[in-house]
């Protein structure tokens, strides 16, 4: 192009304005390819109390604090805690009693306490079912998800509770909750141990209801909690402790905003409107908004490790968490 042309005052102009698109557009990609990648496996993929990880995508935390998370689901804490072993995952999100699997080698750190009582669990029965009543259940064969897991663990506590022993309930993992459907279905099992939305749909559908709410019965507890894998602990520090402000702060817009938590739980769930905002309402009190861990509820998860027969001994809980990553204190 001729110097004289190029000087003129319009393509000088345009010139700078082609830059600075430029200089606009490069900057825009170097701050997304600055989002630091986290994988996040989960327990199960519709549990209510796992949901924050899409809601904080859809509300823009997770941008927030700079970090891609992807979310990727399990079928029970067993296959959560392979993960965490293999190093496929950054973070879990698991229950409680999966705690005691760190005393047995897996290479993680409880960073959180993600809810407290199970006001959300419950075990619910088949609309034919002969058990009428709590004191049917003695001798009956109910599903849970896997050996070792939360459900498993509450229909032994409930037993235990009950004077009937650990195994007054006889258990059999099934897996998923579609599986557990089925088996109720056809009266492979006489109740299935899950969340208590699951036995809202069957009441909703007039297959069923739920039988038994387990936050009746256990008060102090750690259902849910967060791990790390020794890995991010160590190489990244500060993305434990930039995740863990995201999920804090997504509690407080879930605590606060009700319809439209419902609204975004519901592609999560695969539940109907309705059915997730019973959930909502049993599930909201339980999700811990502070993180931290009570030491009554530590206490009744190191008993746990030992009736689901995952250690011989309790363990001291101080090697199994740690709440220096958590935020600050409000």
């Amino acid at each position: 192009m001729p110097e004289a042309v190029r000087n003129t005052p319009t393509l000088r102009c345009y010139f700078r304005l082609a830059g600075l698109v430029l200089a606009v557009t490069a900057a825009d990609l170097s701050g997304a390819a600055a989002a630091d990648q986290i994988k996040v496996g989960k327990a199960s993929a519709t549990t209510f109390a796992f949901a924050p990880i899409e809601i904080g995508k859809e509300i823009g935390v997770w941008a927030k604090y700079n970090l891609d998370v992807e979310s990727i689901g399990f079928g029970g804490d067993a296959r959560l805690q392979q993960a965490m072993v293999a190093n496929s995952i950054d973070f879990a999100l698991g229950s409680g009693p999966g705690m005691g699997f760190i005393s047995k080698g897996v290479p993680s750190m409880t960073v959180a306490a993600l809810a407290n009582e199970p006001l959300a669990m419950g075990l619910s029965i088949g609309a034919n079912s002969r058990i009428k009543s709590d004191d049917d259940l003695k001798g009956a064969t109910v599903s849970v998800s896997t050996g070792g897991s939360l459900t498993y663990w509450l229909a032994r506590e409930f037993s235990r509770q009950r004077g009937w022993g650990p195994t007054g309930i006889k258990t059999v993992p099934l897996g998923v909750n579609p599986a557990q459907v089925a088996a109720l279905k056809a009266g492979n099992v006489q109740g299935i141990v899950s969340s208590s939305s699951v036995g809202y749909m069957l009441e909703k559908n007039g297959d069923g209801r739920v039988l038994i709410e387990f936050g009746e019965h256990v008060k102090d507890f750690h259902t849910h909690v967060i791990f790390a894998t020794n890995e991010i602990v160590r190489r990244y520090p500060e993305r434990v402790r930039r995740f863990l402000a995201g999920w804090q702060e997504v509690i407080e817009f879930m605590a606060a905003n009700r319809n439209e938590t419902i609204r975004l739980v519901v592609p999560v769930s695969g539940l109907s409107a309705d059915i997730q905002a019973r959930e909502y309402d049993k599930a909201m009190p339980m999700m811990s908004r502070d993180l931290r861990f009570l030491p009554k509820a530590l206490a009744v998860l190191s008993r746990s490790f030992v009736e689901l027969e995952v250690l011989r001994t309790e363990p001291d809980m101080k090697t199994l968490y740690s709440e220096q990553f958590l935020p600050p204190a409000r």
